[in-house]
């Protein structure tokens, strides 16, 4: 009777425990998505006009820059890394962009004369943004310089190259081709969505579907053994950085077309806000190989309708900046805690 007993409260407690990991196993995959669900939920009963067509529209187009960012901070992250670089990048590249787009007969142009067809405005930027991720990426891979340090280097130097370009004055007066990146649409979708999504699946095939990002969450989860096997971790340390740079180059395309005028001041915290988006999203920080793009872009989302509501609600821009620090405090502190319970 007593075995039969046991037996009994054996067999209840594991089905507990099977519950109970099924439950962490579904947060653990799911549960930045519940938590973006509940706080759309509470953001209409706090503001009606929330919920509007309108606004849910103005909070991803004004996400959609970050967003842009973040899918590239994403990967320098998973592969272990950070760049701090990226706002900086996002005003260099907006100055370079938009003096390539002024209108040829406009008095301040920076090239008086120069009339170019508006995709080389647009190659400019990504390339560009390009290659800054490439110095990156060297100074990462090659001399070994710790990403903080490297990133944080050219984060100051690339903010003084934009202030030299422009002698710090404002970039204006460009082509309606140019502003339409920023402020038109395609069939009643702002453009800047439009794009955000497009990279949003490339990036996601890009990581997901390829050697290229198989071998960046092998680096991340563990360099040694990515050496081991035979992968060039050098090259694929650069290579992410390029293709965050080239991001962040097309994030500033898209915000200095958004306002008409390319500013060297422009992207300043952006690169913070990007980090906060993927390690809201689940990218780790505190171990590499995790992070996933639906995550980021969740995290971007969340971070808007955060701000969103705040400002619905009349709240101070002041007490905005603390909520969202102790929000990115917290998700790292969860993220410990997770990855030590894994181990």
């Amino acid at each position: 009777m007593a075995t039969t007993q046991a037996a009994t409260a054996t067999t209840e407690e594991s089905k507990k425990g099977a519950k109970s990991h099924w439950f962490q196993t579904a947060f653990s995959r799911y549960g930045i998505f519940m938590i973006f669900a509940l706080m759309l939920v509470v953001a209409s009963f706090l503001s009606p006009a929330f919920m509007t067509k309108t606004n849910l529209i103005n909070i991803v187009r004004q996400m959609s820059v970050i967003g842009l960012i973040a899918l590239g901070v994403t990967g320098v992250i998973v592969c272990a890394g950070i760049d701090l670089s990226s706002g900086s990048v996002v005003g260099l590249t907006a100055v370079v962009a938009a003096s390539l787009a002024q209108l040829p007969d406009y008095s301040m142009a920076r090239f008086p004369g120069l009339h170019v067809p508006l995709i080389v405005a647009i190659l400019a930027a990504c390339v560009v943004g390009a290659a800054v991720g490439l110095i990156n990426g060297s100074l990462v891979a090659k001399t070994k310089i710790p990403p903080f340090i490297a990133t944080l280097g050219t984060y100051t130097a690339i903010r003084g190259a934009a202030m030299l370009y422009t002698a710090g004055r404002p970039v204006s007066d460009l082509s309606d081709g140019y502003n339409f990146i920023g402020q038109g649409d395609l069939f009643g979708v702002p453009t800047p969505i439009m794009i955000l999504v497009l990279m949003a699946v490339v990036t996601h095939v890009l990581y997901s579907n390829t050697k290229f990002g198989k071998y960046i969450y092998a680096i991340g989860g563990n360099e040694q053994a990515a050496k081991v096997s035979g992968i060039n971790v050098d090259r694929y340390k650069m290579m992410i950085y390029v293709y965050a740079g080239f991001l962040a180059g097309l994030a500033g395309l898209v915000v200095s077309s958004r306002i008409g005028s390319g500013q060297p001041g422009q992207g300043v915290g952006y690169e913070l806000d990007a980090i906060a988006a993927a390690v809201i999203g689940g990218t780790s920080l505190s171990a590499g190989g995790i992070g996933t793009v639906a995550g980021t872009v969740v995290g971007a989302l969340i971070i808007g309708v955060l701000n969103n509501t705040l400002d619905l609600m009349n709240v101070s821009a002041y007490w905005q900046q603390i909520i969202k620090g102790c929000i990115i405090v917290g998700a790292v502190i969860l993220d410990q805690r997770k990855n030590r319970g894994a181990k």
